[in-house]
């Protein structure tokens, strides 16, 4: 894709993640952080693939003049997610419309931030449309931990919604939080949608689907 946009003079857009961060020894994360990655861990094929994307693309940038664009995403939801892609939030949501527990790994006291994805796009268009290359944190500095947002989707869906402990993955990032200072001033950009705000409106889809799923199997 590099190689693609410098034949064709093209601005390039890596979407890259917090997960370059690592396990975080700084908190909040700043862009100048280099962060706390295991490279031979089990979590490192996603987090160094990316760590070498930023490399490839300010190589690119460096010395062959192309233009680009780099975001770090941090933990983004809303709807017409997959039911089942695993992330946290979906997980949670899809849990609770499904009458099943929500399922907390560890102690439920790591942290994330959650940015609605109408936030994302705006702070994509507004790096994409302006003349910084970046990096640029795009993700919403609330910090919630697993059993916050446990808290806040039994307010959104089932208040009788139970909580199931499981073992942890290994590597698992105990704090994950952007300081979006940098974007806040070279894209003026900031996000507006708090996660009490954006969770009703995924819940809402995620609940049509889930529904219209059971419909299905019930007319099979």
């Amino acid at each position: 894709m590099l190689g693609l946009a410098k034949r064709v003079k093209a601005r390039f857009l890596i979407t890259s993640t917090s997960e370059v961060y690592g396990d975080p020894l700084e908190h909040p994360q700043k862009e100048a952080y280099w962060g706390h990655v295991n490279p031979i861990g089990v979590r490192s094929c996603y987090d160094e693939g990316k760590r070498t994307a930023e490399t490839l693309t300010m190589d690119y940038h460096r010395n062959e003049g192309v233009e680009v664009r780099i975001a770090r995403i941090f933990n983004t939801y809303g709807p017409r997610m997959c039911l089942e892609d695993g992330r946290v939030v979906s997980n949670f949501i899809s849990q609770a419309i499904r009458k099943q527990p929500m399922t907390v790994y560890g102690d439920g006291k790591q942290t994330r931030s959650f940015q609605y994805v109408s936030d994302l796009v705006d702070g994509l268009m507004a790096l994409m449309e302006g003349d910084h290359v970046g990096p640029f944190n795009l993700g919403n500095p609330g910090e919630f931990t697993m059993l916050e947002l446990a808290q806040v989707v039994k307010e959104t869906i089932d208040a009788n919604a139970s909580i199931e402990f499981k073992e942890n993955t290994a590597d698992d990032p105990q704090k994950r939080k952007p300081d979006i200072s940098k974007a806040k001033e070279l894209l003026n950009w900031e996000p507006k949608v708090t996660l009490r705000e954006g969770l009703p409106l995924m819940a809402s889809d995620f609940r049509d689907r889930i529904l219209k799923e059971i419909e299905g199997d019930d007319d099979k």
